[in-house]
């Protein structure tokens, strides 16, 4: 079997694919030799009565080619090991880097646990397809060509049953294949399905403690793994069988090929030496059709984890990412320093369930303006920042930056100016110094500290044992709400963004906490553009100027007393959130 869009990108590390070819038909050259020079000193020694004296050379000869027949099989073995590991590093990297493209709306829609199953042992199946199926294809044609060359000259008879029963092997590996295909592909899903369900699990370990039903989720990663068992056996008695029907095959092949030269040999129609000889290199003439079926079965599972991995790099086509707007130099524009941001008609809908997150919205923001976006859940807001920070596009409209469309920027342009706050910041597994410095990774160790003295949050981090050295957990597992939020801060200070996205950075946290950020927060938004998403009052009240968002569209602008005025949606809200009825 061979997939297109492997076989493509064989291309890049075909050097190496050819110089293994090359040395293994080098290894069968190697094989007529040894079977050559073996073949003679039997006939010498059993026909001629030759001692040891008279056939050490001949016998040395024979080590030699051995030794040299073990070198060059290394030789070609590494070349084609070094093959896969750069097809293997640079799908991996394609694949990361199209993950990262894809932005994290695509991956909220996607089980993580299944996505890094891909990234890892899906891409690392490939390393059978291109390190031994590959070249093996190549070489069950070529060795066995090369040898009836060599043997058809020497004997006809023999090449000619070489010739007929030698294709019968790839046709019955073809038959057993399309099962096989069929199995390996149930294999990976439930691979993926038991990879994914594992995940999912472990990161939602807690609510099921306390809801009570880890028991049940055991139970069903339990059948989970069962199915994968069963479907790993299947493919193994598939690859049992397989390889018993190849043996079969060449074995009644060679015995075909021993049993026409044995009675040539009684009849004195062909020499004992030559006889020999043919019948020695008989196995070494089946043996690369032979591996290729072995083979066959191995880089299944790699060409069904293509399948996965093209599918996920193919998504990277609707992307602004792939916008030629932003890869043509040409046309890349200058970010002015004091920019002003403009919406005009966006309209999105979402290609994955076709809905419309936002229609017609129509504003402006002024440089060092706050404006506060206000609304329901699923009024729009979120979105409205996805597109901001260029995570999607929309499906009607532009957004221009001081007059400029956004598109005539380089996403690396743009996002320098963006900082984006969340309600639960994300911080990496590592120290707590290179969490902030994931900001500006080349800042010097005195601006890393003054941005989280800005932050409040060097007194914290100094009385840890380590200091900014201290290690923290994935998703900033060994910090508290609030530690995590002011090294988000501090992360934000150090990057120094024009513009700076709040998603209610103090939701949730303790009342000490949360006075203390508002502070570090009053502090970050002075002299930047702000656009916030806002749940309470108090954050309200900080902007400028209010968008009131509801069903996709802008329903109400204004300022607090202005829409407080008007007494219509955002009035209500006021209301609700005082606790007062109408």
């Amino acid at each position: 079997m061979i997939d297109k869009r492997l076989l493509r990108e064989s291309r890049r590390v075909s050097g190496f694919l050819i110089i293994t070819i090359v040395l293994g038909i080098g290894v069968a050259g190697l094989a007529i030799a040894q079977s050559r020079v073996f073949s003679h000193v039997v006939a010498e020694v059993f026909l001629e009565g030759a001692t040891l004296s008279s056939v050490w050379v001949p016998l040395l000869w024979i080590l030699g080619i051995l030794l040299l027949r073990g070198g060059v099989q290394w030789l070609s073995e590494m070349a084609a090991h070094e093959a896969a590991i750069r097809v293997k590093e640079n799908l991996r990297g394609q694949f990361l880097r199209t993950l990262i493209q894809l932005g994290p709306l695509h991956a909220r829609g996607e089980r993580a646990g299944e996505l890094v199953n891909t990234a890892i042992e899906g891409i690392e199946s490939l390393e059978d397809y291109f390190a031994r199926y590959l070249p093996q294809l190549a070489l069950a044609g070529l060795i066995p060509l090369f040898m009836l060359l060599y043997i058809f000259p020497r004997d006809l008879q023999t090449g000619i049953i070489m010739l007929l029963t030698g294709p019968l092997i790839p046709v019955f590996m073809m038959l057993i294949g399309k099962l096989a295909e069929k199995k390996s592909l149930q294999q990976w899903r439930a691979l993926s399905w038991m990879s994914a369900h594992f995940l999912d699990m472990l990161q939602g370990l807690t609510t099921l403690k306390v809801f009570g039903r880890s028991k049940d989720q055991a139970r069903v990663i339990g059948r989970v793994s069962d199915s994968f068992r069963e479907t790993t056996l299947s493919v193994l008695r598939i690859a049992f069988l397989s390889a018993l029907v190849l043996e079969f095959m060449a074995t009644i092949s060679t015995a075909l090929v021993a049993v026409a030269l044995g009675l040539r040999l009684v009849y004195g129609q062909i020499l004992f030496e030559e006889a020999l000889f043919l019948l020695v290199i008989a196995p070494e003439f089946y043996q690369p059709l032979r591996n290729l079926g072995l083979q066959f079965h191995a880089s299944m599972s790699g060409i069904n984890a293509a399948n996965r991995i093209f599918e996920v790099l193919d998504e990277v086509k609707n992307l602004t990412e792939n916008d030629e707007n932003l890869k043509n130099k040409e046309l890349q524009a200058k970010i002015p320093i004091n920019f002003d941001l403009a919406f005009r008609n966006i309209s999105l809908v979402y290609e994955r369930d076709g809905a419309a997150a936002l229609n017609g919205v129509d504003f402006e923001v002024q440089p060092g303006e706050r404006i506060a976006l206000v609304g329901p859940s699923g009024a729009g807001k979120s979105s409205l920042f996805s597109l901001i920070m260029c995570f999607i596009k929309p499906t009607k409209g532009e957004i221009l930056i001081s007059g400029t469309p956004l598109n005539q920027f380089t996403l690396i342009q743009w996002r320098s100016q963006i900082t984006y706050l969340s309600q639960q910041p994300y911080l990496f597994s590592g120290t707590i110094e290179e969490n902030i410095r994931l900001a500006r990774p080349e800042a010097l160790d005195f601006e890393v500290r003054e941005a989280a003295q800005k932050a409040a949050a060097h007194d914290f981090i100094v009385s840890l044992p380590q200091g900014y050295q201290t290690l923290v957990g994935e998703g900033g597992a060994r910090l508290s709400g609030g530690q995590a939020q002011r090294i988000a801060i501090a992360r934000a200070f150090l990057k120094d963004a024009s513009l700076l996205l709040l998603d209610e950075a103090t939701e949730g946290l303790d009342a000490e906490s949360e006075h203390v950020i508002q502070d570090s927060l009053s502090e970050l938004m002075e002299g930047r553009t702000v656009l916030m998403i806002a749940h309470r009052l108090n954050t309200v009240c900080q902007a400028d100027r209010i968008l009131v968002l509801d069903q996709g569209q802008i329903v109400e602008t204004g300022s607090h007393q202005e829409l407080l005025q008007q007494q219509g949606l955002y009035a209500r809200f006021v209301r609700e959130y005082r606790g007062e009825t109408a």
